[in-house]
This record gives structure tokens, C-alpha cells and sequence, in this order.
């Protein structure tokens, strides 16, 4: 018994779909790039006549998927490692459009493990206020903020996840000098004793000394303060010497000017006066 033609159609297109996934690339290149927990998968190469789709696998969790038939090469995956202490990998699966798709398992690369609470970047403190009075710096700080939230949905801060594990360093120095200085604390402020009427410089960086990797974190602006701060500090020698030259060209102006308005002024009278003599003569 012949086989039918629906069925001999069936078995053609079986075998084209599935020769089609033998030849379709795998990912390559795939990184994790976190800051503050906020996490972007990213991989090459960029997809065509196919698609990619994110599977996130964690070690005790459940398979959760992300980035469905996408045609991008990095995908967002924050709100799917939620856990920050588990270990996950990523699969990125290589599909063929939907109406190609023979429900066979797609070929797919898997990422390196990762773990966000060891290895999310910690982002830059920012700093909200600061003084210096007398021998006294003071400076406080606000924690970078994280993209998961607590109940009444307020963001979370880094602090509010890893708590103790979180220190912060304070590095500060002389203005104009590179001998650097530093403490630490737990806290959002710092109190360091300095030189009175002498200028200080600094910035506040995350750390994480338990970590392995990624132990430092980005570091905040610099701010200097400006107690006993002169002009020539402030704005430096050039604008010192525009503003000298600029004052030598006003009292040049206020010398120069007169003599030369005075010499007009003459120059006028004298002529008139001949005009007058001539006139008088005829």
C-alpha cells in the first residue's frame, strides 16, 4: 500500500525543518553584564531567516523564558533572578519562524554560571551632601538603587540586599596633591579629621570584601571643598591673566581717550578760527 500524499508531505517537510536546524548557527560570545542587579544577556551573532529564545535555568528553581523568538542579541533577564543568591546559566536557543517549527528540540549554547549576589557590579554612591568645617569633613551618601522593590514598592538599595556585606570607602586627598587617604564605614556618612583652611578632594566607592571577583565598585564623582579656596584656586592663572589684561586695556582706554578727545576738541576750534579769518578777509 502506497503511502498518501498528506503523509509523504508531512515526512518531506519533517525532514526540511529538521535539516534546517542542523544549519542554523548557535549562539556565541555570550556575557552577563550587571550593575546594581539589573542583568543583560548579550551574545552574537545577530540572527537570520531564525530567531533566538532565552531559557534561564536556575540550580533550584524552575526553567523560566524570556525574549521569545527574538531577533535582538541581548535580552533583559532581570526580573527572572530574583533569588540573587542562586547560580543560574543561560541556554540561548537557536528556532526557526513559527510555521517551521517541528517541535524538535532546537540546538542552543549555554552561558557561564552565574551567581548575581558574587557577581552584579556595585554602581556609584551618590553624593548628596558635604562640608568642611574647620579640621572636619563630612560627607554623605546615598546607596545606588536596585531594580527589585520591597511590598509598597519602593526600590530596593543595594544595602537592603546585602546588608553587612556592603562597605563603603571614603578616599580623600589634599587639592593639588596625589597622596590618597582612606576609611571605611557601614554607614552613609563619614567624619574624617584633615588639615584646617586647607582644600580636600574625594569620593566614596562600594566594596564587598568577601567577594572573589568584582570586590570594588564603581566610584562616585569627585567633589572638592573649598574652604580657604583663592581666586588663582578657584579659576586658575589664565582667567587671573584675561582679567589683568583686561583691566590694563580699561586705564589705557581712560588715559588715552581723553587726550585724544581733548586734541579733537582743538583741532576743531583752530579750524573754525581760520574759517572765521578767511571769511573776514574777503
Amino acid at each position: 500500500m502506497l503511502p498518501s500524499p498528506a503523509l509523504l508531505l508531512s515526512a518531506l517537510l519533517w525532514r526540511l525543518t529538521a535539516a534546517g536546524y542542523e544549519e542554523i548557527p548557535i549562539a556565541v560570545n555570550i556575557t552577563w553584564s550587571s550593575i546594581n542587579f539589573k542583568t543583560i544577556l548579550q551574545w552574537q551573532p545577530k540572527p537570520s531567516g531564525y530567531f533566538y529564545t532565552v531559557e534561564i535555568h536556575g540550580q533550584t528553581s524552575d526553567i523560566k523564558r524570556k525574549c521569545i523568538r527574538t531577533s535582538e542579541t541581548e535580552c533583559d533577564v532581570t526580573d527572572l533572578l530574583r533569588n540573587v543568591k542562586e547560580t543560574y546559566t543561560a541556554h540561548i536557543l537557536s528556532v526557526m519562524p513559527a510555521e517551521m517549527d517541528n517541535f524538535e528540540e532546537p540546538p542552543f549554547a549555554v552561558s557561564e554560571k552565574f551567581t548575581p549576589y558574587n557577581q552584579t557590579v556595585i554602581g556609584k554612591p551618590e553624593i548628596k551632601d558635604y562640608s568642611q568645617e574647620g579640621s572636619k569633613l563630612n560627607v554623605v551618601f546615598k546607596d545606588p538603587l536596585t531594580p527589585y522593590r520591597f511590598p509598597d514598592e519602593s526600590f530596593k538599595s543595594i544595602q537592603d540586599i546585602f546588608q553587612h556585606d556592603l562597605e563603603y570607602k571614603l578616599y580623600y586627598w589634599k587639592d593639588q596633591s596625589s597622596g590618597k587617604k582612606d576609611v571605611t564605614t557601614k554607614s552613609r556618612n563619614f567624619q574624617v579629621s584633615v588639615d584646617s583652611g586647607k582644600n580636600y578632594c574625594f569620593y566614596v566607592q562600594g566594596i564587598i570584601p568577601s567577594r572573589r571577583e568584582n570586590r570594588n565598585g564603581q566610584e562616585s564623582m569627585v567633589r572638592c571643598t573649598s574652604a580657604g579656596r583663592n581666586i588663582l584656586d578657584e579659576y586658575g592663572t589664565e582667567v587671573f591673566i584675561i582679567l589683568a589684561v583686561i583691566a590694563v586695556a580699561v586705564i589705557t582706554l581712560a588715559i588715552v581717550l581723553p587726550v585724544v578727545l581733548c586734541k579733537r576738541k582743538k583741532a576743531k576750534r583752530a579750524r573754525a578760527e581760520r574759517e572765521k579769518e578767511l571769511l573776514n578777509g574777503v
